[in-house]
């Protein structure tokens, strides 16, 4: 095995152990008695310290072991708890006072392979999900099927795809990538496929496509949900056929390319509204990563923040003075919507624009500090079909959306409202007839009680609604005229078997007319309806005469 395991010398019987079992394995092993002695060390890929003379000396061992080549650190720590202050102290592994060797060595044989993978593709983390992303990388890599890897903006696709390219068998060969999203239709298709002399307009020469330049290696296809339809079908032709046409042209060329793909959207909603291919999307859904978001994987912000900062400094020329504890916490508790890129790019601002000093909090940007305050409510990204989009206009403009996002998202929004608008007045309208047809009114009360015959005689009260004390009983009944009498009788309007609602209806409103002499106003007012509505069910009822 490459690489020098390096074990304290603190307990030389447990160092004795441990060396014996990893050059049984095939590792070269050196015994390192001091921190010193760290920074002399050549190719050092594992440290296993066996003790601490407490901890300021745990932490030193620590540091020394971050800085520079950033070595993972297992700790065997005497004392009651010492694989708990190993693990605070930021140890990759911690193990109790008197560990077995075999254990040692096969989780360092494991944790030196996932080190070398990470130098490889250039992936900071220890994360849980990080781990199992570079295990999945490392069983895909050897074969030729297609990937798909789906993860949110800035969550390391591209890397992925590299990483993944340079573990396979084709890593000697060219690795090319398209951004599909950055390219129009036409141009697309061309850039993929290549084109003949005089296929249209400007190809006064032949040109070879993407397909043809990473023959024998790795073409990845980034935003591939992104792919207008027409190039969705080619791009499967070749996929299935392992060859394509030319634009313009009439041989079919043959190719030997593997195809990553990837994508921030959910390309399964995609292919449910019809703007993916059903068949394409089975295609490269072969072997699948799902990258996971930063705000997943908290425990690796430190992490890719020290790397970012030794990165950036070192190329920068520029010394970093080092961040505080309560300025990491910050970062830390950051959602990072636009994840690593995110956090990348906020490093790399720090490291030009540090004051001198350790950053503090106060240096950190206010939306990270107080990120409740300067949230707000963005136009969500509509996805447009595409007889919505339109030639742009004045030179190379290529395809590009009829209207700006934003002033899209003002539009529709004014369109949804007035519509809501319209609606809600349709609603009150109905609402307020309902009301004005109701036989209760606010200073009146219209009840039904049982009647002789069978029925429900309906009277009326004066009294306010709610008021139960103000019901009468059958015996205090007001005295008019009987329904479908003329007038004459003790004013109750009775309900017989067959009767329809509209029936006893016009019978009501015929009875309190004839109560108030045919004036219109003071009927409206005995029924608690509006006169608007009296008069149109008069019209309906047929009662003017």
């Amino acid at each position: 095995m490459s690489g020098t395991v390096l074990i304290s010398s603190h307990r030389l019987p447990l160092a004795g152990k441990l060396r014996d079992a990893f050059r049984a394995e095939g590792y070269a092993v050196d015994l390192v008695p001091d921190v010193a002695h760290l920074g002399l060390a050549e190719d050092p890929v594992l440290l296993v310290l066996t003790g601490d003379r407490g901890p300021e000396d745990l932490a030193a061992w620590l540091h020394a072991a971050r800085e520079g080549r950033s070595i993972p650190v297992f700790t065997a720590l005497q004392g009651a708890g010492g694989d708990l202050r190993g693990r605070r102290g930021g140890a990759e592994e911690s193990f109790s006072a008197d560990p077995d060797p075999d254990e040692v060595v096969l989780l360092g044989h494991r944790t030196i392979q996932r080190r070398e993978l990470q130098r490889v593709t250039g992936i900071v983390g220890e994360a849980d999900p990080i781990r199992e992303v570079l295990e999945r990388m490392v069983q895909i890599a050897p074969v030729d099927s297609t990937v798909l890897i789906t993860g949110e903006s800035g969550t390391g696709k591209e890397l992925v795809a590299r990483g993944i390219h340079g573990l396979s068998p084709r890593r000697h060969r060219a690795f090319l990538a398209v951004n599909v999203a950055a390219l129009s239709e036409t141009l697309l298709e061309s850039e993929l496929f290549g084109h003949e002399k005089g296929a249209f307009t400007g190809a006064i020469d032949s040109r070879k496509g993407f397909f043809e330049l990473a023959h024998k290696g790795t073409l990845f296809l980034d935003e591939i949900g992104e792919m207008p339809p027409s190039t969705q079908t080619k791009l499967l032709r070749a996929l299935e056929q392992r060859e394509f046409l030319r634009v313009g042209g009439e041989k079919a060329i043959q190719i030997d390319v593997r195809i990553i793909a990837a994508t921030n959207h959910e390309l399964r909603n995609l292919v449910h509204t019809g703007r993916f291919r059903r068949d394409l999307y089975y295609r490269l859904n072969i072997l699948g990563i799902e990258l996971p978001p930063l705000r997943n994987r908290r425990e690796d912000i430190p992490r890719l923040v020290h790397h970012f900062v030794r990165e950036l400094s070192e190329g920068m020329g520029r010394p970093f003075p080092g961040i505080s504890d309560d300025a990491m916490e910050l970062l830390v508790r950051y959602d990072w919507p636009g994840n690593v890129r995110e956090l990348r790019n906020l490093v790399e601002s720090m490291v030009v624009l540090s004051p001198g000093k350790e950053i503090a909090p106060a240096d950190i940007p206010k939306e990270i500090r107080h990120p409740g305050e300067y949230s707000r409510l963005l136009p969500v990204p509509v996805a447009r079909p595409a007889e919505e989009m339109r030639a742009g206009e004045g030179g190379e403009g290529g395809d590009r959306p009829r209207f700006r996002p934003e002033l899209e998202f003002v539009f529709r929004t004014l369109v949804d409202l007035r519509m809501d608008v319209d609606q809600l007045r349709r609603e009150f309208d109905l609402y307020r007839d309902d009301l004005d047809e109701r036989l209760v009114a606010p200073e009146s009360s219209r009840f039904a009680l049982p009647g002789t015959d069978g029925g429900i005689e309906v009277g009326v009260w004066e009294g306010r609604v709610g008021d139960a004390s103000v019901v009468p009983s059958s015996e205090e009944l007001p005295i008019g005229a009987k329904a479908g009498s003329d007038g004459a009788g003790d004013g109750r309007v009775l309900y017989q078997a067959g009767m329809t609602i509209e029936e006893m209806e016009a019978e009501a409103i015929r009875h309190v007319l004839l109560e108030v002499g045919g004036n219109r106003r003071k009927a409206a007012e005995s029924l608690g309806i509006g006169e608007r509505t009296l008069y149109r069910k008069i019209r309906k009822y047929g009662i003017e005469g």
